[in-house]
C-alpha cells in the first residue's frame, strides 16, 4: 500500500510499504483523513526530541518500532474488516475515528486510570503503530470510536476536539461562569467552542486579525480582545463585574499570555495550561498566585474522552467544518501542509490530508 513514512527531520516519503494485516483484538480501517498537528509540524521541522522516544537504531519500548514510521495521528476513516474475537456493535463501513495514545498500561498513572500521563506514552502516527496517512491502518478495538454522521472531514478533527474537551473536564466549568482563553489557534478555538456549548462565556485574547476574525466567525468566543491594543485583565473585569474570570486557558504558549491571563482571573481562579511550551518561564508565584488564591494547572493529551466529545457533537450539532481552512493531498503535504502551517498559520486553524 502507499504511505506516508516519517524518516526524521525535513524527510518524510510517500512510498510503497506492506499492508498491515488484520490480527485478534483489532479492527482495519481506511482512512479518509488526516489532520495536520501542531506537532507534526514540529516533527517535520525540528525532529522530535530524543528521537520521540524511538529512531532509526531505537525502538519505541511500547511499538517496538524504529524510524522511519507511517505518519499522521488525526486520523478518520470507515472500517473494512473486525477481527472475529472483537465484541462490537460496529460495522464494517461504520465512520470511525482512532484515538492515537497508546499508554503500557501497567505503571502508577496507568493504573490510575490516566493512561495519558503514562510513563512510557507513544503515539499512533508518530512512534508506531500504523498512520492515518495510508490507504490501510490496523489497530486495537479499543482505539476505535464510532462518529455516525459527523462527516469525515470533519470528524479527522476529534482527535484535537478531544484534547480540548480534556483540558476542560480536568477544570469543571459551570453554566454562566466566565473563561478567558489565551490565543485563537487550532486549540483555543475548540476550547472556546466547548466552553460556549456548557454554557460559559468566552472572552479570548489574540494579536492576530486573522484569527479574531475566525473566533468571532466560528463563534468560538462571545467577546475577542488584542491584548496589544486593550488590557486584558480591565476589560475582563468590566465584563464581569469587576470580579475576574473564572477559568482561564493557556492556547498560546508564550510567556506573556500566562502573566495577563493570571491578572484577569478572580480570587480562587484557575489557569489551565493547554499549549505546549518551549522553554521555561518567570512567575511570581506570591504575587500572582498567592495573593488571590489562584492556582495553575497543566494537561496533556486525552483520557476516556472521546465519547463523550463525539457525543457533545452530536448533541450541540458543532459544526466543526469551520475550522477546516484547506483539504490537500498526501503528495503536497510539505508545500501546502506544513509549509503553509509554519509561514502562514495565522490565516489557518486546521489542514486536512488525504490519500
Amino acid at each position: 500500500m502507499k504511505a506516508l513514512m516519517y524518516y526524521g527531520k525535513e524527510d518524510v516519503r510517500l512510498e510503497d510499504v506492506p499492508e498491515p494485516e488484520l490480527k485478534p483484538g483489532t479492527i482495519k480501517i481506511h482512512p479518509a483523513f488526516t489532520g495536520i498537528c501542531g506537532s507534526d509540524v514540529h516533527l517535520y521541522y525540528d525532529g522530535a526530541v530524543n528521537g520521540g522516544g524511538n529512531s532509526p537504531d531505537h525502538p519505541h519500548p511500547l511499538t517496538g518500532e524504529t524510524l522511519p514510521v507511517v505518519f499522521g495521528h488525526e486520523i478518520s476513516g470507515t472500517v473494512e474488516a473486525i477481527a472475529d474475537d472483537v465484541h462490537t456493535d460496529m460495522k464494517v463501513g461504520d465512520s470511525v475515528v482512532v484515538e492515537a495514545e497508546i499508554a503500557c498500561g501497567e505503571c502508577p498513572a496507568c493504573k490510575a486510570g490516566n493512561y495519558n500521563d503514562c510513563d512510557k506514552l507513544a503515539g499512533i502516527g508518530i512512534n508506531g503503530g500504523g498512520g492515518g496517512l495510508s490507504e490501510h491502518i490496523v489497530v486495537p478495538a479499543e482505539h476505535v470510536f464510532p462518529v455516525g454522521d459527523i462527516p469525515l472531514d470533519q470528524a479527522a478533527m476529534i482527535e484535537p476536539f478531544a484534547v480540548a474537551h480534556h483540558a476542560i473536564r480536568a477544570m469543571d466549568p459551570h453554566e454562566g461562569q466566565t473563561a478567558v482563553v489565551g490565543g485563537a489557534g487550532p486549540v483555543g478555538l475548540l476550547i472556546g467552542t466547548i466552553l460556549r456549548a456548557k454554557g460559559v462565556r468566552v472572552i479570548m485574547s489574540e494579536l492576530s486579525s486573522a484569527r479574531k476574525e475566525k473566533a468571532l466567525q466560528s463563534h468560538s468566543a462571545d467577546i475577542v480582545v488584542d491584548p496589544s491594543k486593550e488590557d486584558l485583565a480591565e476589560r475582563v473585569r468590566q465584563e464581569t463585574d469587576e470580579a475576574g474570570a473564572d477559568l482561564a486557558f493557556d492556547a498560546a504558549g508564550a510567556e506573556p499570555v500566562d502573566h495577563q491571563l493570571l491578572e484577569a482571573l478572580k480570587a480562587t481562579g484557575g489557569l489551565m495550561v493547554v499549549a505546549l511550551h518551549g522553554k521555561p518561564i518567570t512567575l511570581n508565584l506570591t504575587k500572582e498566585l498567592g495573593f488571590g488564591e489562584k492556582f495553575i494547572r497543566g494537561t496533556m493529551g486525552y483520557a476516556n474522552d472521546h465519547p463523550d466529545a463525539i457525543k457533545l457533537i452530536h448533541d450541540r450539532n458543532i459544526d466543526l467544518s469551520t475550522f477546516i481552512t484547506d483539504r490537500i493531498k498526501v503528495e503536497d503535504i510539505v508545500d501546502k501542509g506544513f509549509r503553509q502551517l509554519r509561514e502562514d498559520a495565522e490565516n489557518h486553524v486546521k489542514i486536512i490530508v488525504s490519500m
